[in-house]
């Protein structure tokens, strides 16, 4: 299973429901990533999105604890264990986790790969994934070139579950 995620220097990822800023460069490489593949989120993650609809030519996955909780074209599981008996449908490598900062933790005992973009930057923010750099189990398989985004740096690094 993947992760895939923009951070800034502290491993932030949002403030206030909202990413830190939006690179189309990233944006492209999560379109690219993720179109026909699976993608697993939590309801807030789902909300945040243009009319808080599932996003398209993906099978979406939400997990949300509210029983009541209902979106077309979505499948919705209630607990991170129902959302783990639904992944094992599909191929593990087709599996995208898309955020947010619970469900990222939750689920990246289970993934073997991580697609970071790592923005060169401080932002203020209240949600944050774990730094993979600490984690020793994780180490980077791939980095791109040095980006620019106006005066923003940014890379692509691809992190493998040793």
């Amino acid at each position: 299973m993947n992760i895939i995620v923009a951070v800034d220097k502290n491993w932030s990822i949002g403030c206030k429901g909202k990413l830190l800023i939006s690179i189309p460069e990233d944006m492209q490489l999560f379109r690219k990533e993720t179109t026909n593949k699976v993608v697993v989120m939590g309801r807030k993650t789902l909300e945040s999105f243009s009319n808080g609809l599932p996003l398209k030519n993906r099978t979406n996955i939400v997990i949300t604890s509210d029983k009541s909780y209902n979106v077309k074209d979505a499948i919705i599981c209630h607990s991170i264990e129902e959302a783990l008996e639904e992944i094992k449908k599909y191929a593990s490598e087709d599996v995208y986790v898309i955020g947010g900062e619970t469900i990222y933790r939750q689920l990246l005992p289970y993934c073997d790969m991580a697609h970071i973009t790592k923005i060169d930057y401080e932002y203020d923010a209240d949600t944050r994934f774990p730094n993979l750099d600490e984690m020793p189990e994780w180490s980077i398989v791939e980095r791109s070139d040095e980006r620019t985004y106006f005066d923003l740096e940014y890379e692509f690094l691809k992190y493998a579950r040793k």
